[in-house]
């Protein structure tokens, strides 16, 4: 990195950070602090629920999502819209009328203590866990540009977020979430046009379309009915349909945002701009990862992206072996662009049987590049099993350190990190907030001052913030970053879901019926996912984990019917 490019990013952080605190240092009370005042305006709304749930995570590891596995991780969102309008109609305006702090104060007023304890505490578990995948995500980043150790970075990106959310709460993540979300559709268009610019004078956007449909990376609805596919159509309105529910209907981190509109128009108003704009948004970065897929049709890359797995490599006693595969890999390489030229002709001629055959003298050439791939992870996993062979998540920042011109390095840069200073200072505020309202202040046996609340809700968040550090510490890229955080809050969301649903909905169970049936539920979705995911090899996983979702929200509900049908007693509980 240039002068320049230091110059924009610590310039565009350091303002964010500075206008943060200036704008709303000195919170007057705990609605000031918990709920901004209830002054945010509903385009105040939705880009800050759209800047929560847009963390680095998205910009670092979505593009390589889009690189190696292609569009189809876009049919996770399809539920979003649908969710949007469920809870603009259902949740909003509940949480309006009882004049809540947090979404488990309502579980308290339905069913009783011990319940909406245990969703909270829930929520902490899964939340506290994923603000510390925020922080590392921009620490991998740093750490392949400076060099520096992840968890000197892990601290400096942790004070940064902490700096601010402390000092001005629920306003202070509002404020910044909106100069956040505009540098980072700023940066996401000039790499998308940029990389259009690098590719050959001949491949038109057209053709590069065509170059990356060939190439299996446009498939972007699968119909299939297989339970053991990642992502499809079906899992994406179901299982993704209950993921967004839990996520913005009872997450800490989503629902303050949109308790802190003005009314419950503006809260609903926001949350539709959420549902109109976060696809198409999400379909456009996945479309920039597809574009740097093409960019390396014609360029050359790594056989590895990770340059620590690399550099390891080349300094170990496998080098020459690494350095012969390379040999070999860019031999392919040559053979591959002009594979692609030859493709990208044929297209102009409009000849089916030879764009056919264009096309599947392409595949067979991917498929031998996926093999040297995989030879290049075996090689990496013998000299050392702690180096992480799987290189989704530095694909983007690959393409940005080695591509793009001086000081825009720096404005791509701040784009992931104000995308990861959002979601994270999102998170510290919930989760400082649920520590207060949901379990220091209720359990308080003498009465306290606002004051006292206030000071408590600045000391959480402030813990919190070192506690996701201390998270970060022990991050670990899993198969890949974006995909980490979902199945983490597939795991808790379907449950806490059910638990909201049987409050709205099904009147008659009580409170213990439903706690029993919380517990099993959990210890059920977790023991799934143990066997039918987690020790399953990449790839061959007995269901996607988008259904934990589904699986848990009906479980709950299911066994909390049951019990309560099976136990007169516990109607009067």
């Amino acid at each position: 990195m240039e002068e320049i490019d230091w110059i924009v990013l610590s310039g565009t952080l350091l303002f964010i950070v500075g206008y943060g605190y200036w704008k709303t240092r000195g919170s007057k009370n705990v609605n000031d602090y918990i709920l901004g005042g209830n002054e945010a305006k509903w385009w105040t709304v939705g880009l800050s629920v759209m800047a929560t749930q847009a963390s680095a995570i998205t910009f670092l590891s979505t593009p390589g999502q889009a690189f190696h596995d292609g569009m189809g991780f876009v049919q996770f969102y399809f539920g979003l819209p649908l969710a949007m309008i469920i809870i603009c109609m259902v949740f909003v305006p509940i949480y309006h009328k009882l004049k809540v702090y947090t979404a488990y104060e309502f579980l308290e007023n339905r069913f009783d203590l011990k319940t909406r304890s245990l969703a909270a505490i829930l929520f902490l578990i899964q939340r506290g866990l994923a603000a510390g995948i925020t922080i590392f995500a921009p620490s991998i980043i740093l750490s392949a540009v400076l060099g520096w150790d992840l968890k000197t970075l892990n601290l400096i990106i942790g004070v940064l977020v902490i700096i601010y959310t402390v000092s001005g709460g629920t306003k202070a993540v509002s404020v910044t979430q909106k100069q956040q979300m505009f540098v980072i559709m700023t940066g996401m268009f000039v790499a998308f046009f940029l990389i259009l610019s690098y590719l050959p004078n001949d491949i038109t956007f057209y053709k590069a379309l065509k170059i990356a449909g060939a190439n299996d990376k446009l498939n972007i609805v699968d119909f299939s009915f297989d339970t053991s596919s990642r992502y499809t159509f079906w899992s994406g309105i179901t299982g993704g349909l209950f993921l967004a529910l839990a996520y913005f209907g009872t997450d800490q981190s989503q629902v303050q945002r949109y308790l802190s509109g003005k009314s419950v128009r503006e809260s609903q108003l926001g949350l539709i701009f959420n549902g109109l704009f976060k696809v198409p948004m999400q379909f456009f970065i996945l479309l920039v990862g597809a574009m740097v897929f093409v960019f390396y049709q014609f360029n050359h890359a790594p056989l590895n992206f990770n340059p620590a797995a690399t550099e390891a490599v080349l300094k170990s006693e496998k080098a020459e072996e690494y350095k012969l595969l390379e040999e070999d890999y860019q031999k392919l390489e040559r053979e591959k662009k002009i594979a692609q030229d030859h493709f990208a002709s044929v297209l102009d001629v409009k000849d089916f049987d030879m764009t056919m055959k264009a096309k599947e003298h392409i595949q067979e050439i991917n498929k031998k590049e996926k093999d040297y791939r995989n030879s290049a992870k075996e090689i990496i996993n013998t000299v050392d099993k702690d180096l992480e062979t799987n290189d989704k998540d530095y694909v983007f920042i690959h393409f940005i350190l080695n591509n793009i011109p001086k000081g825009l390095i720096g404005l791509l840069l701040a784009v992931i990190l104000s995308a990861a200073m959002s979601s994270t200072a999102s998170e510290l505020n919930a989760l400082g907030t649920i520590t207060t309202i949901d379990l220091y202040q209720r359990y308080q046996k003498k009465e306290q001052t606002e004051k006292h609340y206030l000071n408590a809700s600045k000391w959480f968040t402030l813990l919190w913030g070192f506690i996701a550090i201390m998270f970060a510490n022990f991050g670990s890229l899993f198969e890949n970053l974006i995909q980490l955080v979902n199945i983490i809050g597939s795991i808790f969301y379907g449950n806490i879901l059910g638990i909201f649903l049987i409050a709205f909905f099904i009147k008659f169970i009580r409170g213990n019926a439903t706690f029993i049936s919380a517990i099993i539920t959990q210890i059920v979705v977790i023991v799934t996912y143990y066997f039918a995911i987690g020790i399953q090899p990449e790839g061959e996983e007995m269901l996607s984990y988008l259904w934990l979702n589904f699986i848990g929200c009906i479980l709950v509900i299911l066994m909390a019917l049951i019990f309560q049908l099976i136990s007169p007693k516990r109607r009067n509980a």
